[in-house]
């Protein structure tokens, strides 16, 4: 039985407050000018690319199983031929570019440069300290690059891994609760908390019947009601989902300390902040607001 001295749920917070800044990077329009400057002008190609190449020039199979809720068609429309028109180590610079125009654009020079940022990135850093690699592929591939000079740069670098690592376990726990791919979409927007289905259709590579299939499994099992909600059963599966990965990604956040979480929370809900209001994200992506 894991043990641990943070207060309830102390990790996932953490979590929620940092990865968003991570993930500002994949709604960018920099990253677009960036990959397409490489010759990779598909927004599914520059995704699949600007993720998958710290593992190097991988083949759609790698990436569906690393991914786990992308449709295999789709990635394989675009892998291993995206990396004929740029290698993993351009399309690497190229992200690192992309991150850092896109946290001066919507942070500002003044939070960049700040006291604040650079507490942010060394608290993040030591959090990674306690991540492990084994059966962490996307983690443990990132984990093997250089942390950039800049704190901006090394915190978005730290983010990163706390990400991958949380999102390795993630899946762990998925495939435990016996939730394919598109049931963990369906279940997890069903939520409240997941993504509008236009989104998950359209980025993942999924069609309408394919949903539909999926939310049939759900209520065949008893998780979805014939409205599409979670019943009772769905909603204590997808937080046993939750709990599972919080204790699989609890490592970083016990090497931290409470006080240290507690405060890359703060640092981390503040950044956020920021750039939601600047526009980071688009307003109609998440299921219900």
């Amino acid at each position: 039985m894991t043990t641990t001295t943070l207060p309830p749920r102390a990790g996932r917070r953490c979590h929620n407050a940092v990865n968003p800044l991570h993930s500002t990077l994949w709604f960018s329009p920099d990253l677009g000018r960036e990959m397409a400057a490489l010759g990779v002008t598909d927004p599914s190609a520059a995704y699949f690319a600007g993720r998958s190449a710290a593992m190097g020039a991988v083949g759609p199979g790698t990436v569906t199983a690393t991914f786990y809720n992308f449709n295999h068609e789709l990635v394989a429309r675009h892998l291993p031929a995206v990396w004929s028109v740029a290698a993993p180590d351009a399309v690497l610079a190229a992200r690192l570019r992309a991150a850092d125009s896109t946290l001066r654009r919507l942070l500002g020079e003044a939070v960049i440069g700040s006291a604040e940022m650079a507490e942010a990135a060394e608290l993040a850093l030591r959090a990674v300290e306690g991540c492990t690699r084994h059966a962490r592929p996307l983690y443990a591939a990132h984990a093997d690059l250089p942390v950039p000079g800049e704190p901006h740069l090394a915190f978005w670098h730290a983010a990163t891994l706390l990400r991958e690592h949380r999102g390795d376990g993630h899946l762990a726990a998925l495939l435990s609760a016996g939730l394919d791919p598109l049931e963990a979409l369906v279940s997890h927007t069903a939520t409240g908390k997941g993504m509008r289905p236009g989104w998950i259709l359209t980025t993942r590579g999924w069609r309408r019947a394919d949903w539909e299939a999926a939310a049939g499994r759900l209520r065949e099992r008893g998780l979805l009601d014939e409205g599409g909600a979670l019943t009772g059963t769905g909603t204590a599966l997808r937080a046993e989902v939750e709990e599972h990965t919080d204790r699989l990604d609890s490592a970083p956040y016990e090497h931290l300390g409470e006080t240290g979480v507690a405060r890359l929370t703060e640092l981390g809900r503040g950044f956020l902040a920021t750039a939601v209001g600047a526009g980071a994200f688009p307003q109609d992506l998440l299921s219900q607001g």
